[in-house]
């Protein structure tokens, strides 16, 4: 039973990242049929994520309510309702409001699953569950492309994703008793599950809390932005067009999916904290690479580099929020450290565009080693707080 639900897991987890890229992938065609700025994709961005963040901030509540079965069914719903919802779309509008259910579901199933996953199961798992949410990530634009290469249209695309998500919300329903079974078995969870709800202001009073917020937003702020701009900086710095330096920014991506797999193995070996120190050495390197002007081949390979180093760092902050702060204390604060997130993802890429618009795209190593040091002294604060108590 144990091995099963796992197995759900891994697939919910699949079934998260399938959705994430559709709207970057269907956008180029989505704004000319509904002749719309092309800059108008950031709006429903960014009432996704405003969406996410509330919902992550609640999913301490929920899942104690509720419970972590039903919260990821009934959120994964909500998401396979949306994008249907934007399957049936002929309208900017209409995808903004089917945005905020997207938004709602995503957020709550992500803090629950990965608060889930850090109670019961070990290091390696959340490691390679978060690689399995990057090939999800990977799929969903090959759907969208054999949508569009058929003559379908990006309306077929959301709908087969939809569709997906359909399924996957069938057997997270029929897989309920098992989280149950599981729930009742582990003394932490039980514990988790029976302390009181805490509020915004209880979380962020919790000794070490702000400095894992910082972290958690510094990480999202580092990947989001390489992610975004890798591209252009080997335009706009290095000479490459636009096709070729679209196909090696991908390697950021890479280097995250097989670094995932990798430390899965690397967890038999090192804690969490190692992990993380670790990721941050390698996210270091890759920046000097960056910087040392010794042709493309370097910035390609500083570029897989700090995808390597980001690999651990997500799951590994999230996997040891147990052991630091508590088991009946992990799920607000994933909830929070998901909400830092976001708000990293969102904010610190425009941030970025604002320097490359008004000083130079040169300057992304700069920005990224930047944000790296304010991460670096976070966790290390962090840590030192929590030993204190």
């Amino acid at each position: 039973m144990f091995q099963l639900l796992l197995a759900i897991i891994y697939l919910a987890f699949i079934s998260l990242g399938l959705p994430d890229s559709l709207l970057g992938s269907a956008w180029p065609v989505i704004y000319q049929e509904f002749s719309v700025p092309v800059s108008y994709e950031g709006g429903i961005s960014m009432i996704i994520a405003v969406g996410t963040i509330i919902s992550s901030l609640q999913s301490d509540r929920l899942t104690k309510r509720f419970g972590t079965g039903k919260v990821t069914a009934f959120s994964v719903l909500m998401t396979a309702a949306a994008l249907f919802g934007f399957s049936i779309s002929h309208s900017y509008l209409a995808l903004c409001l089917w945005a905020v259910p997207y938004g709602l579901g995503a957020g709550s199933v992500d803090a629950s699953l990965n608060n889930y996953v850090a109670l019961h199961y070990e290091s390696r798992h959340m490691s390679w569950l978060h690689c399995m949410w990057g090939v999800g990530a990977s799929l969903g634009p090959y759907i969208m492309g054999y949508a569009l290469s058929g003559g379908q249209g990006w309306n077929m695309g959301y709908r087969y994703i939809a569709i997906l998500q359909i399924v996957l919300t069938a057997v997270l329903f029929l897989s309920l008793p098992l989280w149950n079974k599981n729930q009742q078995s582990a003394d932490g969870a039980v514990q988790a599950e029976e302390s009181p709800s805490l509020s915004l202001k209880e979380i962020i009073g919790i000794p070490g809390a702000k400095e894992v917020m910082i972290t958690f937003f510094c990480y999202c702020a580092i990947e989001q932005t390489s992610g975004l701009w890798a591209s252009s900086y080997l335009v706009l710095c290095h000479g490459l067009s636009a096709d070729t330096a679209a196909g090696f920014a991908s390697l950021f991506f890479v280097g995250i999916t097989i670094g995932r797999a990798f430390s899965g193995f690397l967890t038999l070996r090192f804690n969490d904290t190692q992990l993380i120190r670790l990721g941050q050495s390698v996210i270091l390197a890759g920046i000097v690479l960056l910087i040392l002007p010794f042709g493309t081949g370097n910035v390609l390979a500083g570029l897989v580099m700090i995808g390597l180093g980001c690999a651990p760092v997500y799951p590994s902050i999230i996997h040891s929020t147990p052991a630091h702060f508590g088991a009946e204390r992990s799920q607000a604060m994933i909830g929070v450290q998901m909400a830092s997130a976001y708000v990293g993802t969102c904010l610190m890429p425009p941030v970025f565009g604002l320097i490359a618009s008004h000083i130079s795209a040169a300057c992304l190593p700069l920005y990224l080693f930047l944000i790296l040091v304010l991460m670096v002294l976070m966790h290390e604060k962090m840590l030192k707080k929590i030993r204190q108590f």
